[in-house]
């Protein structure tokens, strides 16, 4: 009996002591002093593949107003990438999130933006504008996955993510409808324009590892110093 009860002691610690980690290893944001600035591009090395026309087979009424184009990979003039993902791995402390809910718009039968970025325990408005039936449907690894009609009376789908992933969204009721939501435990994190163009600011000094993430090309990471109060430029270069 004794022995159990020793069993049950030490398990009950450990699990207090695990939990205890959990919480110290949390982000924290508050007041940054002397904070950087990182800003970069990320551009592709070689020649970009062309971008895909899209088949348009269902609600062509609404759907078939514009051309569709492959949303993968958007390598614009300059070779920059659009929409892919940079942020700062493992941050523990730094600025404040300035937003508690993001939102993800079905406008034409596109999602917008293509990549939403937002807080992990944040809220998502799903938005149809389209006035016609779309399925929500998102593939998640740690959070629990959506799968929900959202009927052309249904204006606003309302969803919460907890924990930090990137998840992949698409539409049951439209094939060709893709986008992304980046859940992230901390602000660092950016989405390039058409131009490839980032900026990461407010950034605590000190010595970080930069990601990129496209959705096509893959992951890359990369050494950066940040020091108080200056710039730091970054270029990132991609390929297949």
């Amino acid at each position: 009996m004794r022995r159990i009860r020793e069993i049950v002691a030490v398990t009950v610690v450990a699990s207090f002591c695990l939990g205890t980690a959990t919480q110290a290893l949390a982000y924290e944001g508050g007041e940054v002093k002397d904070g950087g600035t990182i800003t970069g591009t990320i551009k592709f090395v070689g020649t970009p593949p062309a971008r895909k026309e899209l088949q348009v087979t269902k609600d062509k009424e609404v759907c078939g107003k514009k051309q569709h184009l492959s949303y993968d990979l958007i390598v614009g003039p300059n070779k920059g990438i659009e929409n892919a993902v940079v942020s700062l791995v493992d941050v523990k402390n730094g600025k404040k999130w300035t937003i508690t809910k993001a939102t993800l718009d079905q406008n034409g039968c596109v999602y917008e933006p293509h990549v939403v970025v937002m807080p992990a325990g944040g809220e998502l408005d799903i938005l149809n504008n389209d006035g016609i039936l779309h399925n929500i449907h998102t593939y998640s690894k740690v959070n629990s996955s959506i799968n929900k009609a959202q009927p052309k009376f249904k204006k606003v789908l309302t969803e919460k993510f907890a924990k930090p992933e990137i998840v992949k969204v698409t539409c049951d009721a439209h094939s060709w409808m893709l986008g992304w939501l980046v859940v992230s435990d901390h602000p660092y994190v950016a989405v390039t324009n058409d131009k490839g163009e980032f900026t990461l600011g407010n950034v605590p000094p000190g010595n970080y590892k930069l990601e990129v993430w496209q959705e096509t090309l893959g992951k890359k990471v990369q050494d950066v110093v940040v020091k108080a109060k200056q710039e730091t430029k970054v270029a990132v270069e991609l390929t297949k």
